[in-house]
């Protein structure tokens, strides 16, 4: 749950993505916000369909559940769960399955919540799971929601960050075919990785002086070679380069033995190599309440750590856990933010009276 907030800040705005309408994602919606202490925390306000959401709530019978229907986001309400339509043709909906139109309601709800983040009409984003599949066109040539975001918001060096209570993990290398990834793991990318990792530490969850966990690629660590080079060539200059600079990164650690004496519990972020190396132990640890969270944006951006769940789709199985984990990060960390925000620019003024200061001196 969301820190105590300062008295009279201002409630966040949360866009929420209806994601793949075949799939899960309105039960998860409708379940998280039918606890009305939500709107104590935030402002939610859906880009959807308002059909879709009306035959979803009538699947799983939340008849007590309604949202406040708008045309424009002036009209958002804080004492209701709001939804924007985006589209105002007919959509037939066929739980379970990926189709066409679903891909499409999918991108137009993200392409719709997109721009209004960066119009400043919302604080921060929670996307619903889609399809990659269904959703691939000529406007959506990603291979899911972390690229397409980086894209829009021009940056070249991102990470996605699976977080629970128990751990911070993210991976150097991302959607790749296993083959690939010693080639594309450079001294270069991991120092930048680490970077972002420390950052966001810092900025987005107000860990000061964050210590960070490096897996080494190879088993044992390379064993001194005889497994692999990488550890010696590429993976332990980077970190002992980003050490010397002040980060508190160690390692390379052998991620059998890091996770299975759980040395995980002493650092505040870990960073594996690989997809699998960082996802597997990420979703034992956390697969029932774990949030995804694209750190490196401009933009504050979670989604649940699960997919669309086509084989449960419309049979009320579905658990709310994990996306309303992903709205109390997003408003965490928008909250820590704006606090970062006014620390640096406390420490800037704080600064720059000194150096005045300092000045006046010398003359006299």
């Amino acid at each position: 749950m969301p820190k105590q907030r300062i008295q009279n800040e201002t409630i966040p705005r949360i866009g929420i993505t209806q994601g793949d309408i075949n799939g899960i994602g309105y039960e998860i919606i409708i379940k998280a916000l039918e606890d009305k202490r939500m709107l104590e925390m935030l402002t939610p306000v859906v880009f959807g369909l308002s059909k879709a959401a009306s035959y979803h709530r009538k699947t799983i019978q939340a008849a007590d559940f309604n949202f406040n229907i708008i045309k424009n986001l002036k009209q958002m309400s804080v004492k209701k769960p709001n939804l924007i339509d985006i589209y105002n043709r007919e959509v037939k909906i066929e739980l379970g399955k990926s189709t066409q139109i679903a891909g499409e309601m999918s991108l137009t709800s993200l392409e719709a919540a997109t721009e209004a983040l960066v119009n400043n009409e919302i604080d921060a984003l929670v996307t619903a799971p889609i399809d990659k599949f269904n959703i691939q066109s000529h406007k959506f040539d990603f291979a899911g929601h972390t690229e397409y975001l980086a894209s829009k918001f021009n940056v070249k060096e991102y990470l996605m960050l699976m977080v629970c209570d128990s751990i911070r993990i993210g991976a150097i290398t991302g959607h790749l075919p296993l083959k690939q990834v010693p080639d594309m793991i450079t001294k270069d990318l991991i120092k930048e990785k680490i970077r972002i990792l420390n950052d966001s530490l810092i900025m987005d969850f107000s860990i000061r002086k964050p210590r960070i966990a490096i897996l080494s690629l190879n088993p044992h660590a390379g064993d001194n070679g005889l497994l692999g080079s990488e550890e010696k060539e590429v993976i332990s200059p980077a970190i002992e380069e980003r050490f010397d600079e002040g980060i508190l990164v160690y390692g390379p650690y052998s991620a059998d033995g890091f996770f299975g004496s759980m040395a995980y519990k002493k650092f505040d972020g870990v960073l594996g190599m690989y997809h699998d190396q960082t996802m597997l132990p990420f979703k034992l640890l956390g697969f029932e309440s774990g949030v995804n969270y694209t750190a490196g944006l401009p933009y504050v951006r979670t989604s649940p750590a699960h997919g669309t769940a086509y084989n449960i789709a419309g049979k009320d199985q579905a658990s709310p856990d994990s996306f309303r984990s992903a709205m109390y990060l997003a408003v965490d960390i928008y909250q820590n933010r704006k606090e970062y925000e006014e620390l640096t620019k406390n420490q800037l003024v704080t600064e720059e009276k000194d150096n005045q200061h300092n000045e006046k001196k010398q003359e006299d």
